[in-house]
């Protein structure tokens, strides 16, 4: 058995503000905000599969996400994007290709949200 299995675990996102952050996130995936903020700087987003951090410890203007790092699922890319922009979310693409847009969280980490 080979000791580094080929599985992500967890994706760190660095925010500002982790109770900003917390409620973003949570509001734009439709998940509660359940849990609580461990160590006063990291959120455990609930999530299907690979789990998704928040980290305001880790956060500096230079260290945000210049390109996505992952994609949010979807299987409806028009009314995701619809979504998007009825919440006023940064877009930073139109749907490309009928298959994924980009846009950018309140920190400006740019991240994807891909037909699946």
């Amino acid at each position: 058995m080979h000791p580094i299995l080929n599985q992500i675990g967890t994706v760190f996102i660095p925010v500002s503000n982790i109770e900003h952050a917390r409620d973003w996130y949570c509001d734009i995936l439709g998940v509660p905000v359940e849990g609580e903020i461990l160590f006063g700087h990291l959120f455990v987003v609930p999530m299907k599969g690979t789990s998704l951090v928040l980290d305001s410890k880790i956060y500096a203007e230079d260290r945000v996400f210049r390109v996505p790092a992952f994609h949010l699922n979807t299987t409806d890319i028009d009314a995701a994007y619809a979504f998007m922009k009825e919440k006023q979310v940064n877009l930073l693409t139109p749907i490309e290709h009928q298959h994924w847009f980009n846009f950018k969280d309140p920190d400006d980490n740019v991240l994807m949200v891909c037909k699946c």
